[in-house]
């Protein structure tokens, strides 16, 4: 029997948005020019809905890295949900000053206003932990941005806040993220500086929010345009919001976490103060923090907060005096340190747990500042940076970055054997990229020595120079 196969063609919606410039709804349009007489260029996504006809809101998504589309993958589930714009410039960077990013998203900020329709008033930044900083300093400097979905960060400078521009800010992380306490203490300043702002929190570490958790700061973000008049009152779209953050509430109630369930019933009665009645949210949350749960888990909450402050400052103040004096026997307290908290790690103890991952978080990221700070410098200090990498070896031992950056740079140095021992090191934790251990910066004398050969020969085999022996 002769069979007939019908083929769908699925054609992706665009809109033509100026002469010769095409953008497909639904789907992230890389590589657009700022204008005719730069080379930057920017992502965009628009709403498969999206129409000329209205305006929208908008988020400008900040990746310190340049990756505009990536960055902008993070949030297109939720915008897609929402009806939000998204747009992210490919050149802002880490290596460029403040002001240079400032222009730059200032450029990208008044191209997409001439190509879309934007709705005034509903203009934002937002991004994840740098990049996130990052977005939190331009409302700042550009009075059109009315807030910034902050994901796995607090705000990037507070001594730049000014109660006389103030702004929306949303901030989203784990209460495993190192960043969880600082946003805690961030929101005592924006309260005093009357910001509006609403914080959400769940039990995950340093990662990218769900599309769940950015679509609610994206909903959270409308509420307060609709309470400013920035957007029409809609009844509906505020009872059923209300209801998805009710739910959660519950859900954590349920899952015997008085902690965010408190913090849930705290964040929709800023949100939801404007347009219902509270009385029964009050009275819910009244009689949840007289609960003997809430009591004795905010108690062990606070004790591990203080004792996590504590250990915070002695990592500080011995990172200090380590790298100042290249204080190499001292690695052995940092290793014991590591394995302290490895055991932290796996208590059944549900505060010191997370206690020990936010201090794990904060080790390796205050490492990582350190080695921006020896690198910025003119001359940069060798050994410095060398124990700063020995010791991204203890705090992530899984990470091969540490061991291949302390065999190059004592190899610069001239130090062959602390050279071969990282060498075995890093096999020994699964590393197989024989291409790339030939091709490590400085190694050219240390590669063709028999030891090095041995080595590579034991772990991958087939070691590049022949092996003479005496």
């Amino acid at each position: 029997m002769k069979k007939t196969i019908t083929l769908l063609l699925f054609i992706i919606p665009f809109i033509v948005l100026a002469q010769e410039l095409r953008i497909s709804k639904g789907v992230i349009t890389d590589n657009i020019k700022v204008n005719d007489t730069l080379a930057e260029t920017f992502s965009l996504y628009l709403p498969t809905d999206f129409t000329t006809s209205k305006p929208w809101p908008i988020i400008f998504v900040m990746d310190l890295e340049g990756k505009g589309k990536q960055a902008l993958s993070m949030f297109k589930g939720a915008a897609e949900e929402e009806g939000f714009i998204l747009a992210s410039s490919n050149d802002v960077s880490d290596t460029l000053t403040l002001s240079k990013n400032v222009l730059i998203v200032s450029r990208m900020f008044n191209s997409v206003a001439k190509l879309l329709p934007i709705r005034k008033n509903m203009t934002y930044t937002g991004g994840f932990s740098d990049g996130a900083r990052f977005a939190s300093i331009v409302p700042t400097f550009i009075s059109e941005i009315k807030g910034v979905v902050s994901c796995g960060a607090a705000v990037g400078n507070a001594e730049i806040l000014s109660a006389k521009k103030p702004f929306h800010f949303i901030g989203i992380a784990g209460r495993e993220d190192y960043n969880y306490r600082e946003l805690l203490e961030t929101r005592k300043i924006l309260n005093e500086l009357k910001f509006p702002n609403n914080l959400h929190f769940s039990d995950v570490g340093h990662e990218w929010p769900k599309k769940e958790e950015l679509a609610n700061a994206m909903r959270q973000l409308k509420l307060a345009a609709m309470a400013k008049g920035y957007l029409e009152k809609d009844m509906d779209f505020i009872q059923k919001a209300y209801e998805t953050d009710f739910t959660k509430a519950n859900r954590m109630f349920t899952d015997e976490k008085p902690l965010l369930t408190d913090h849930i019933l705290n964040e929709m009665m800023r949100s939801y103060r404007p347009f219902l009645s509270l009385d029964s949210l009050k009275s819910s949350r009244r009689q949840l923090r007289r609960s003997n749960s809430f009591k004795t888990k905010n108690r062990a909450q606070n004790n591990y907060f203080l004792k996590e402050s504590f250990i915070k400052a002695d990592y500080g103040y011995y990172l200090e005096e380590d790298v100042i004096t290249y204080n190499y026997n001292n690695l052995g307290w940092w290793n014991y340190q590591m394995s302290e908290l490895a055991k932290m790690e796996k208590s059944s103890i549900f505060f010191q747990n997370q206690m020990a991952k936010r201090l794990r978080g904060y080790v390796n990221a205050l490492i990582d500042d350190n080695i921006d700070v020896v690198n910025s410098d003119k001359v940069v200090d060798v050994q410095a940076l060398n124990f700063l990498y020995m010791l991204k070896t203890i705090t992530q031992p899984d990470e091969y970055e540490g061991y291949l950056k302390v065999i190059s740079n004592s190899s610069l140095i001239e130090d062959y054997g602390t050279a071969l021992f990282y060498l075995e090191e890093l096999l020994k934790v699964g590393y197989t990229d024989r291409t790339a251990l030939y091709d490590l910066e400085h190694t050219a004398l240390l590669r063709i020595t028999p030891e090095f050969n041995k080595i590579v020969d034991k772990y991958l085999k087939n070691a590049r120079y022949d092996i003479i022996e005496d």
